[in-house]
């Protein structure tokens, strides 16, 4: 992709330095992006994803059960499920995208700039997931 279609890629990075940038904390980040990715099906995300993950010194843990995180009990913070459950919604558009009470939930406990801003991250992490799975990319292991 980086070398057929050079301006979509330094798009995609542009976004990407946007979210680096944001107020959502680098873990929350990789939460995010380790579920969409999970919902995806881009094991070439989920692998980068939870390596970086640990790194931020994430758990084994709470990497494994991100999947199934309304039954994790208190593993997860109310605010990470918030995220969580928001990158479900979005991911999942085709259900009916975020609605207006998660959304509200969001800007009450973020306000509205990090709520923008936790949404461009999922965004981004789809359309990634996407480029990953059409090019049929693989983990390296």
């Amino acid at each position: 992709m980086a070398t057929v279609a050079p301006g979509a890629y330094k798009a995609m990075e542009g976004l990407d330095n946007f979210i680096e940038n944001s107020s959502v904390p680098q873990l929350q980040q990789e939460l995010i992006r380790i579920r969409t990715s999970l919902i995806n099906g881009c094991a070439y995300c989920v692998n980068m994803h939870t390596n970086d993950a640990r790194k931020q010194g994430e758990t084994d843990q709470r990497m494994l059960l991100i999947s199934v995180w309304r039954e994790a009990g208190k593993i997860f913070t109310e605010e990470e499920k918030l995220l969580l459950e928001m990158t479900e919604e979005i991911t999942l558009i085709h259900q009916h995208g975020l609605s207006d009470a998660l959304y509200e939930k969001a800007i009450n406990l973020f306000g509205k700039e990090k709520t923008a801003q936790v949404i461009m991250v999922i965004i981004a992490i789809n359309a990634w997931n996407r480029i990953g799975v059409s090019l049929n990319m693989h983990p390296k292991l």
